[in-house]
């Protein structure tokens, strides 16, 4: 039995003897994988591991010269009314979650708004505050979005298509544009294939989709939460933990865990309404045998 198959058990084990909803896991230790199926593989939201994929967008973008991470967003957004402060918000603050702009909306709730974007803008920033909330995600693809056109299809042959994800499809706004921070529809497999490029500084292949700088900035310059362990840092759409590893986190039991430590990627989907850190848990106790 290989390293990967053993630690995978050991998670699978976990799992069941605590009734938790999982759907899939997958583990990547240096090129050793192994799988294991709750469920048949089939396209789920991946939730908050969408934000991740939203910052490799813009990791993508300012290799290509497309946009910056420090400049104002009023400048790629210029008919928004803005509210005080606001002309400060960057790319970063969006990513990082530190606008300030007290407005906490994610994607299971209505957008009673004409315009998401601009229902945010128009509120006043009160500085570098952490709030973590979907809306900024989505407002920074909107941003993206005014360079690029549609950020999915933009991304088709920069990211899915290398990565061998056809056709991924994203939960939308009523004015059409991508939710950014959620709605991502992959399966496990695939969810691991974007934690793999994370692990290999940006490489896939033999080819850099983006460029390693870029990765080692969406888990350095840690944000303070605020909160407690697991989720006391915050980066570039990326948590910080438990136990030197990193990490994509979506609601309900998405992961896509680095561990730098073991050169590994613990990806697991799920639906686990109550316990879903417990998952994250697991799996980096399994990795720590």
């Amino acid at each position: 039995m290989t390293s990967a198959q053993a630690i995978l058990d050991r998670f699978v084990r976990a799992v069941d003897a605590e009734n938790l909803g999982a759907y899939g896991a997958h583990l990547l230790i240096d090129d050793d994988t192994a799988e294991h199926r709750w469920r048949s593989d089939d396209r789920e939201n991946v939730y908050s591991i969408s934000k991740g994929v939203s910052a490799l967008a813009v990791g993508i973008a300012i290799d290509e010269g497309l946009v910056s991470l420090d400049e104002p967003i009023h400048s790629s957004l210029p008919g928004m009314r803005l509210g005080e402060g606001v002309e400060e918000v960057t790319l970063r603050h969006l990513l990082t979650m530190t606008s300030g702009i007290d407005f906490e909306w994610f994607a299971l709730d209505p957008v009673p708004w004409p315009d998401l974007a601009q229902e945010m803008l128009r509120r006043p920033s009160r500085g570098r505050v952490f709030q973590y909330s979907t809306v900024s995600t989505y407002v920074a693809m909107r941003v993206l979005g005014a360079v690029v056109g549609d950020v999915r299809d933009w991304l088709l042959p920069r990211l899915f298509d290398p990565l061998g994800i056809h056709n991924p499809q994203w939960h939308r706004c009523p004015a059409g544009w991508i939710v950014g921070g959620s709605g991502l529809q992959l399966r496990t497999e695939e969810v691991a294939r974007i934690g793999r490029l994370l692990r290999d500084r940006g490489a896939w292949d033999g080819r850099q989709l983006v460029s390693a700088e870029w990765i080692d900035a969406m888990h350095s310059d840690w944000v303070d939460t605020g909160a407690p362990e697991p989720s006391a840092r915050y980066g570039l759409a990326a948590w910080g933990g438990p136990d030197g590893t990193w990490r994509l986190d979506g609601r309900y039991g998405q992961y896509a865990i680095i561990d730098p430590a073991r050169n590994a990627v613990f990806t697991i989907t799920a639906h686990e309404e109550t316990r879903d850190a417990r998952l994250g848990e697991l799996a980096v106790e399994a990795l720590r045998g």
